[in-house]
């Protein structure tokens, strides 16, 4: 690589420590309003970066890709999730492509045992009660929510986050059930007393609670279809933490008119930042702004990954975080 500080082209706003860093490493465009750059503003930014560095909020198809210019060598995304950046056409092109896995793992972990409890003990109803000052005193009957000891917990996706969840769940008493694409190995089966099942829709149909914890590709789009939603029993709360294309929004919302589910609890959504009006002011949907990596803990470190990723690649080696098709 040549003696210069590479330019480096950051997206949105990240956290002052990370770009700070940046700015001492390389020679980073920071974007200071942290609005979303839009097309123009990307089909620029990736004429004259030799890294970019985008955030979920960018759209990095193959056309975008395609007009980059010949100095791009690499995108360093800044999140675990690369369904927003075609990958196969990134290589094809030569570029590098890396992510951030791992650190914000118990982070978003925490989020979806949040989610679970919430719904279940009807927190967020209880608080709205409390502001706006309707607690009339206890009565015996009134806001019941459900006992989470004894139920039976379904993870798709058994992956880190999943792994976490269910350590959490566990701790809950909940019984950890987990549908992957590959079964894990027998010792973190042994470890979380977890049950899998190779059928998807088997194990649903026999859940009380189910936590979505798998990536967004082709294949899990639309992972929960309407008829999916209609395989879960009546008293199921349904958790959604890893990306909104997972979830059939509208037939989502239609179940939930229906009470075809007992609640529901969501962090991401099908057409972010948009949500199906249909979810909206229900009393069981605990509806979240995007919060999973949201601790200043896990940015820090989402960002001190991305540096690594930069800093490896620029000193001629292989960064720790490549991503290629093959891993998707």
């Amino acid at each position: 690589m040549s003696a210069r500080k590479l330019k480096v082209v950051l997206t949105r706003r990240l956290p002052d420590a990370v770009e700070t860093r940046m700015r001492e490493l390389f020679d980073a465009e920071l974007n200071l309003t942290d609005a979303p750059l839009d097309r123009t503003a990307l089909i620029e930014a990736v004429r004259r970066a030799d890294v970019l560095v985008p955030t979920i909020t960018d759209r990095i198809d193959a056309e975008l890709i395609g007009l980059a210019g010949e100095q791009l060598r690499m995108i360093a995304n800044f999140g675990a999730g690369v369904d927003h950046i075609d990958v196969e056409a990134a290589v094809g092109r030569g570029l590098i492509v890396t992510n951030t896995p791992g650190v914000l793992t118990e982070d978003t972990a925490d989020l979806a045992m949040s989610l679970i409890l919430a719904v279940s003990r009807r927190i967020v109803e209880g608080a709205a009660v409390m502001a706006e000052g309707r607690f009339a005193g206890w009565t015996p009957t009134w806001m019941c929510g459900r006992k989470l000891w004894g139920k039976r917990l379904g993870i798709v996706g058994m992956g880190r986050i999943g792994q976490a969840l269910a350590r959490r769940a566990r701790a809950f008493g909940l019984q950890v059930h987990y549908h992957n694409r590959k079964r894990v190995s027998a010792a973190v089966e042994e470890e979380l007393s977890a049950t899998y099942w190779d059928d998807l829709d088997q194990m649903l149909s026999r859940m009380d609670i189910v936590s979505l914890n798998c990536p967004a590709t082709k294949e899990t789009h639309h992972l929960m279809s309407a008829e999916r939603l209609a395989r879960l029993q009546p008293h199921v709360i349904l958790i959604n933490t890893a990306r909104g294309e997972l979830i059939d929004e509208a037939a989502l919302a239609e179940a939930v008119d229906r009470n075809r589910l007992a609640g529901v609890g969501l962090d991401v959504f099908e057409h972010e930042p948009e949500v199906h009006p249909g979810l909206v002011g229900r009393p069981n949907v605990v509806l979240l702004p995007h919060l999973g990596s949201a601790t200043q803990e896990a940015r820090q470190d989402m960002g001190d990954r991305v540096i690594l990723n930069v800093m490896t690649f620029q000193n001629g080696h292989r960064p720790p975080d490549r991503v290629i098709p093959a891993m998707l």
